[in-house]
């Protein structure tokens, strides 16, 4: 324990500053995330005079279409300088920051809900751990567990912190310190931070230059066997038999999430004693994916990723079988636990199967995927609610589907 410790602090002081980069901008992609958004829902749509159900739909069709612009977006991570790319989002997340600020009609107010979901829960996110995992080869894990905290950490801050700056000066006013923020604080930051990145992008090169010329040579390594573009990964059928787990957790989570306020009421809790139980989904993701990242190092994401729904398909097991308060927690800290797990493993595992090369282009593409599933979750349970089906009912339904799932992504990586 004590030489994982210490191994773990090196690694920290050795990359100190890139994986700074990593957490910060995983933390910063909080302000595009539904839980942080969704703050503002009941002054927005008293500001727009929306209904519950037309707020909905402006924010689907703009989650749906971020969705559709990362697959274009998220591959130039590929191909343009991470240091640029990177000020550019910043730039984009406090210009969508700003929109929101001063949207005079629904139209504009959708166009920067529309920014705001691809720079922030997007693109940023999505930079963050495609970076994590090109750059990192021996020690992936690790840097994506190191970088992949800034999401519980954003969960954890922001939303407290919004809500105590909006009771004193406002939704739109706390959208415009936002962007303030951003523009003058983040993007310096991110400039710092990724200074002499020159060097290990040249190193980065290096090494694929040197696995392309050692298989051109007979001397075929995995590097070199496993740099699959996009159009082939397209192809490959283990991708669709990965996806359904890979999907998963966003898909589960987003759509109980987004229900909740349902899922009190039929359980007897109190709303501010589930929304407490936020802070329990933060903190189990903190030290769980600090353990993950070693075993990835250690054993692989591919060997990991069957059974990283074990504890999402255990915690909708609890949400379906008791009312009790104490449900509520252990809830939220098992579905944080597959959080916590599922950076390492997921991003981590797209570089083991598919290589390095096109990572952009790959985990773009997953992250659309994803994204039109956290856009059709809530809609989907929506349905089964009208239709008089119970939460109950719904939990088990997604315990079997994770069960499913980890069945079929086995049986993908075992070809």
């Amino acid at each position: 324990m004590t030489e994982g410790l210490v191994g773990y602090l090196r690694f920290l002081s050795a990359h100190r500053r890139f994986l700074v980069f990593g957490f910060t901008l995983a933390f910063f992609s909080s302000f595009g995330q539904t839980f942080f958004i969704s703050l503002f829902g009941e002054k927005i749509r008293a500001t727009f005079d929306l209904t519950h159900g037309s707020f909905g739909l402006c924010y689907s069709l703009a989650t749906l279409a971020s969705g559709f612009t990362i697959i274009w977006l998220g591959k130039k991570l590929d191909d343009v300088d991470l240091r640029v790319f990177s000020v550019l989002l910043c730039a984009g997340l406090a210009a969508a920051c700003l929109g929101m600020s001063v949207a005079p009609v629904v139209a504009a107010l959708a166009v920067a809900i529309y920014l705001l979901r691809l720079t922030g829960q997007g693109l940023l996110s999505h930079t963050a751990m495609t970076s994590m995992a090109r750059y990192f080869h021996e020690q992936r894990g690790k840097a994506m567990s190191v970088a992949g905290l800034g999401f519980p950490a954003g969960e954890a801050v922001l939303p407290i912190a919004a809500v105590l700056v909006m009771t004193q000066i406002g939704w739109r006013q706390t959208w415009l310190a936002i962007a303030v923020a951003v523009g003058l604080l983040v993007i310096p930051l991110v400039i710092w931070l990724l200074r002499g990145h020159h060097v290990r992008h040249a190193e980065h090169v290096e090494t694929l230059a040197r696995a392309e010329r050692d298989a051109a040579s007979g001397d075929s390594t995995a590097q070199a066997r496993t740099q699959w573009s996009r159009r082939q990964v397209l192809r490959d059928l283990r991708f669709y038999l990965l996806l359904p787990a890979v999907m998963a957790p966003g898909f589960i989570v987003t759509g109980v999430f987004f229900h909740q306020v349902h899922l009190v009421e039929t359980k007897g809790w109190e709303l501010t004693w589930f929304a407490g139980c936020f802070a329990v989904y933060a903190a189990t993701q903190l030290p769980s994916g600090l353990i993950a990242g070693p075993l990835v190092d250690r054993f692989g994401a591919t060997r990991l990723l069957p059974v990283f729904l074990l504890p999402m398909t255990l915690s909708l097991v609890v949400l379906a079988m008791s009312s009790h308060v104490m449900a509520a927690p252990l809830f939220m800290a098992l579905a944080g636990i597959t959080g916590g797990i599922g950076s390492p493993i997921v991003g981590s595992m797209w570089a083991e199967v598919y290589g390095v090369r096109h990572l952009g282009a790959i985990r773009a593409m997953v992250t659309a995927i994803m994204v039109f599933g956290t856009a059709g979750s809530p809609v989907g349970m929506g349905w089964l609610i009208d239709a008089g089906v119970t939460m109950e009912a719904i939990s088990w339904m997604c315990c079997a589907y994770t069960v499913i799932a980890t069945v079929v992504a086995w049986v993908a990586l075992r070809r």
